[in-house]
């Protein structure tokens, strides 16, 4: 029989889903240099399929653990609010180095090659058309999100739901737009200094907009099942976080590339 807990720290059991993930991490580098060289997904594919099915796995031990086995106790959160602190601090660097890449070459243009900025042939995006259109998208769902949090607060479940499954299809209409701006761009991310800054910035941006979607669509699937109650509820404040980090990366990048940079 197991030695009864004296304490509020959460000693992690054995799991194999990192070393799982791993692997399957690793399957999808090798698949991505093969498609590379022979134009062929399939080992790609199957990576990504591995890869999913472990990170699902992986998430759905953690939720065990918190919704039902009562180990996330406060002492457990608080290092957990820590570590979403610091992995958001990580991705705001991350940015960092494209608004860099990005500001070094419109403002030095003669030390990339050219005289002005943006480069000379190079039609830029209109701002005030999809990129405004995204803005407010993006902040209209950062109101949803919020709406969400407070209603959880008061432990209102329907305008939880509500909230969330609006903040959702905000996301996906946002990636929407963005999938269509690159289709009608009238330059690539081979054309030059502009094309390779500018698709890297809102690139990856896209990505975590993506991203930030499903992790909230994963918290609206999880408050229908009942999960969160008002003082327990990380996973939803770790999502509504995230995505009010991805809010304001978007408004410096429309206001500097979009805007400044046309």
């Amino acid at each position: 029989m197991a030695a009864e807990k004296k304490h509020d720290y959460h000693l992690v059991e054995p799991s194999p889903w990192p070393i799982f993930c791993s692997f399957a991490a690793l399957i999808v580098a090798v698949g991505a240099v093969y498609y590379f060289k022979s134009k062929s997904l399939w080992m790609l594919l199957i990576g990504f399929a591995v890869l999913l099915y472990g990170m699902y796995m992986w998430f759905r031990d953690v939720i065990i653990e918190a919704e039902h086995k009562g180990d996330h106790t406060p002492v457990v959160q608080i290092g957990m609010r820590y570590g979403m602190v610091l992995f958001i601090v990580s991705e705001v660097m991350f940015f960092v180095a494209w608004f860099w890449a990005y500001f070094d070459a419109s403002l030095y243009p003669d030390a990339v090659g050219g005289s002005v900025w943006p480069p000379k042939g190079i039609e830029t995006l209109d701002p005030w058309h999809i990129p405004l259109i995204n803005t407010l998208i993006l902040l209209l769902s950062g109101t949803t999100v919020t709406w969400a949090h407070h209603a959880l607060l008061e432990n209102d479940r329907k305008s939880l739901v509500q909230g969330l499954l609006l903040t959702v299809v905000l996301g996906a209409i946002f990636t929407m737009f963005q999938a269509y701006e690159y289709m009608v761009a009238p330059f690539q991310m081979s054309t030059g200094i502009y094309g390779s800054t500018f698709y890297m910035a809102t690139g990856f941006h896209g990505f975590h907009v993506l991203v930030g979607t499903i992790f909230l669509l994963v918290c609206l699937f999880r408050a229908k099942a009942g999960h969160y109650k008002p003082d327990h509820h990380f996973g939803f404040e770790a999502a509504a976080w995230y995505w009010h980090f991805v809010d304001v990366v978007w408004l410096f990048l429309f206001a500097a590339i979009y805007i400044w940079g046309s």
